[in-house]
């Protein structure tokens, strides 16, 4: 097929950061008009590829042909110029001002002539509700950010991505903070851009999206293609063979653990927030994983944050192994035992600019403190070890900064900063969010052996199968109330689907 057939020609595109080599020869061609996915595990180098392209990394070496011409981007402003946007995996908005200031970032309409120039707000509201309403989006542009869920910033940096009239739109895990009507609503999206001839480079880890969507799937492994194949030749397990060159046929690990003794009691908890969880009741026991499901806007998160002291409370009780507590701060709940890995770890779990060293030991530093008031720091670097181990990091040292990271090494990361402080009760808020499958099951894996150890771990997920493949029971939440607490040995997705829009 002749060059001009493509779109896109990424052709021996190598890149190498201090310690390790992130892309070695990777090569990529995308038609127009095609929804081309790009899969592999955590650290293959999807996301480093694609920054490549949008300009955000500078190649070692190669060659990027984009409508038959030879470019090369210093910067995403050049990339943006030349009709390629991105919507990337790590959300970051700017939170204090309105979504229509957010959309037109950069290049803001402008009124008047000269250095008299004003930005042109009535024109800037029409142009946003416009694509909104081409978009069939239910967002105000006068909202600010920061008032926003996350599926609806992610919702917004979609449209902010389609108002550039880009030839090229990459998409990068878009759907990772979206409900399920609103994948179905990217993906109508989706193909009316497809029909108008805009190619979409679409990078997920949720193979279902992937062999529902694409055209074509390029495969890579370890910073290098796998191959490129077309989409209808698939399955999953094809997919998951190709991604981590070994049989994936069982998604979750056997588990062994035997639920005990009730070790967390809660009662009537209700936020001061009218808007939030009103009048939650459960108990959690001993080696128990207690699945916690519900759609977007459940109040699942808030209600564990208030658990971990982050929110405060109008009333309710909370009994821990038999005794009533309150937990007014997240410094309490830890020297309680009691650990939470947060949902959004760019925003509240890691530390980017510190080294991966630092991020594993941040909730543990007292406990390496010695006599003389001096850190333990051969012990440090011990732990430190054993915990990337564990996980299998991909990390050239754990002196890395950890920006530096894919996104799911660094959640790997943030987990192991939490087993360190070795809890007895583990929150875990989208534990496997923006993971691939192989490190997904080294996860469950992990969480497995923490229940047969018996530890009491409180799993939320929006992906069904996850909730079903791990927990031992499911509570389900609709807009701040239980409506239901299953067993995860009978419950299935149509009754957990049923009670999570059981409006009460």
């Amino acid at each position: 097929m002749a060059a001009s057939e493509y779109v896109l020609e990424m052709n021996e595109i190598s890149k190498s950061f201090p310690g390790v080599k992130a892309l070695d020869g990777v090569s990529l061609k995308v038609k127009p008009g095609s929804v081309h996915a790009l899969m592999g595990e955590n650290g293959a180098g999807k996301s480093t590829l694609m920054k490549c392209l949008f300009g955000m990394y500078e190649i070692d070496s190669g060659q990027v042909i984009l409508g038959g011409e030879t470019v090369k981007f210093e910067s995403a402003k050049d990339a943006l110029k030349s009709g390629i946007s991105m919507i990337q995996q790590e959300l970051l908005p700017i939170p204090y001002r309105s979504v229509m200031e957010n959309v037109w970032l950069g290049r803001y309409p402008v009124t008047g002539f000269g250095p008299f120039k004003l930005i042109n707000n009535k024109k800037m509201l029409a142009d946003t509700k416009a694509i909104f309403e081409e978009l069939k989006m239910d967002i105000d542009p006068t909202t600010w950010v920061v008032n926003l869920s996350v599926s609806k910033i992610q919702s917004m940096e979609i449209a902010k991505a389609v108002s550039y009239k880009s030839r090229i739109i990459i998409m990068d895990e878009p759907t990772s903070s979206l409900t399920e009507n609103e994948v179905g609503h990217l993906f109508g999206i989706i193909q009316k851009l497809r029909a108008e001839g805009v190619a979409i480079i679409y990078i997920s880890h949720r193979m279902e999206e992937i062999l529902q969507i694409a055209d074509e799937v390029s495969i890579m492994r370890d910073g290098r293609l796998v191959g490129t194949f077309p989409a209808s030749e698939l399955t999953t397990d094809l997919i998951i063979n190709k991604m981590v060159g070994r049989d994936m046929s069982h998604r979750f690990p056997p588990r062994d653990n035997v639920p005990g003794e009730v070790v967390l009691k809660v009662e009537d908890y209700t936020s001061p927030d009218p808007k939030s969880f009103k009048n939650v009741s459960f108990d959690l026991r001993k080696g128990e994983i207690l699945g916690v499901s519900g759609l977007v806007g459940a109040q699942r998160t808030e209600l564990m944050e208030s658990l971990f002291g982050l929110r405060p409370i109008a009333s309710g009780k909370v009994w821990l192994h038999g005794k009533e507590s309150y937990i007014k701060s997240p410094v309490e709940a830890i020297s309680r035992k009691i650990a939470l890995l947060t949902e959004e770890r760019r925003v509240t779990g890691i530390f980017p600019i510190l080294a991966v060293h630092d991020n594993v030991l941040a909730a543990n530093w007292k406990s390496y403190v010695k006599k003389n008031f001096l850190l333990d720091l051969k012990r440090c670097d011990s732990d430190v070890k054993k915990s990337i181990d564990m996980l299998s990091v991909k990390t050239p040292s754990s002196k890395a900064f950890m920006q530096n990271l894919s996104g799911g090494n660094q959640q790997k990361v943030i987990f192991s900063r939490w087993l360190l402080t070795e809890p007895e009760i583990l929150i875990l808020d989208e534990p496997t969010r923006g993971i691939d499958v192989g490190a997904k099951f080294e996860i469950y894996t992990i969480i497995a052996d923490l229940a047969k150890r018996g530890k009491s771990i409180i799993m939320i997920s929006s992906e069904l199968p996850e909730i079903l493949g791990m927990a031992d029971r499911i509570m389900v939440m609709c807009e701040g109330r239980m409506t239901g607490i299953l067993d995860g040995k009978s419950a299935d997705q149509e009754e957990i689907m049923r009670l999570s829009t059981q409006f009460m």
